[in-house]
């Protein structure tokens, strides 16, 4: 029988996404949880380094999903619940840019990660990080494009988004190869990126996101195209939301 699911709180860890890893191989139960004061070296999407100092929400879980139908938009169902848990405790109308970035007007504040691992031809367990910018300095190199929840709510700390987080994400249905109508719907409200017009990884106007999670793209010739991969890069880097 799997231990009970926990939380654990570490001062200072290398990533919270190898512990939870570490932690799922011994038979951690799924919603078991890591908080980390500290990632020294936290990472985000596509091999990017997460800058994780002190103040910040840093914080992964650990999922066992029945299949492996629902993984392909788990991000995005992450997503959703970590925006609905966390908007009425900071104050601030958090938005959704695909696939995996929480944001504040035209800065981000928080990003989402997901990691499967497998067990031979089956699916294992899936890590969920979640890194949410609250009381930590923002880099100056960094503060035209990221923001902190403190520079918009000073009174917020990172406890204050914790639980709820967690308890949004351990209540996910995860079972769905696709997004219902109403994840889609609630994803549309709170679209970064709809109607803003792309460079790459394709050339056209975003029209949303589709049931299996792609992004919809207008291109110039009026086809619509299904991104499922890459780097988001605006046309106009200046637009904001």
């Amino acid at each position: 029988m799997q231990e009970a699911r926990q939380v654990h709180y570490f001062e200072r860890v290398s990533s919270t996404m190898d512990v939870v890893h570490e932690l799922a191989d011994q038979g951690a139960a799924t919603g078991s949880v890591i908080i980390a004061g500290e990632q020294l070296e936290g990472r985000g999407s596509r091999g990017r380094t997460w800058h994780s100092p002190p103040g910040g929400l840093w914080i992964s879980l650990l999922l066992r999903p029945e299949s492996v139908a629902g993984v392909d938009v788990m991000s995005l169902r992450v997503g959703l619940a970590v925006a609905t848990a966390i908007e009425p405790r900071t104050g601030c109308r958090i938005r959704l840019k695909w696939p995996n970035d929480l944001m504040v007007d035209h800065r981000k504040v928080g990003g989402i990660l997901c990691e499967a691992r497998w067990q031979g031809g089956n699916l294992g367990w899936v890590a969920v990080g979640i890194g949410i910018n609250v009381q930590n300095p923002i880099p100056r190199e960094m503060e035209s494009m990221a923001v902190s929840v403190g520079q918009l709510r000073p009174g917020v700390v990172a406890g204050d988004l914790a639980d709820p987080i967690i308890t949004a994400v351990r209540q996910l249905d995860l079972g769905a190869e696709q997004l219902s109508a109403r994840e889609l719907m609630d994803y549309e409200e709170r679209d970064w990126l709809s109607g803003l017009e792309l460079r790459e990884p394709v050339g056209g106007v975003v029209t949303g996101v589709n049931p299996d999670g792609s992004l919809a793209v207008r291109t110039l010739d009026g086809g619509i195209v299904a991104v499922r991969s890459g780097s988001i890069e605006l046309a106009d880097a200046s637009r904001k939301s």
